[in-house]
């Protein structure tokens, strides 16, 4: 089973583009956001899988906008692993209000060594979440 982090997030004015919806780019904000949470659950935030030797640089994003959220809009923003592939994970995120999706999408992700910047194998708090053994 799928490991799924949602989170709760109020848009405010500062989000929002001249046309009074949520500039595009913010979506990709909201993505990092729950990504942090999700990572977070498994006891193994980006600052301590830095502390041991990877980072997760983002290699590849796509967002696919359905319906635009506006200021004060309360948005359910949600990521899981969608699946590992050597040093690459990809991680899907999609945005909903009141349960309708407006957003969703992706990033992938190459582990690599923090020194060295060279591909690593994903540390086993992602092997876990791909696995959907995480809680």
């Amino acid at each position: 089973m799928r490991v799924k982090k949602t989170i709760e997030y109020r848009v405010p004015y500062a989000d929002t583009d001249q046309m009074g919806v949520v500039y595009y780019a913010n979506y990709l904000e909201y993505f990092e956001r729950v990504r942090n949470e999700l990572l977070r659950d498994t006891d193994a935030s980006y600052k301590m899988m830095e502390a041991q030797g990877v980072m997760l640089p983002v290699i590849e994003a796509v967002c696919k906008y359905k319906k635009s959220a506006v200021y004060d809009d309360l948005l359910e923003i949600s990521a899981w692993v969608e699946n590992l592939k050597g040093p690459k994970v990809k991680i899907c995120c999609e945005v909903r209000k009141n349960g309708e999706l407006l957003t969703e999408g992706y990033t992938v992700h190459a582990c690599v060594n923090t020194e060295t910047m060279r591909p690593v194998r994903p540390p086993a708090n992602i092997v876990d979440l791909a696995n959907g053994s995480c809680a």
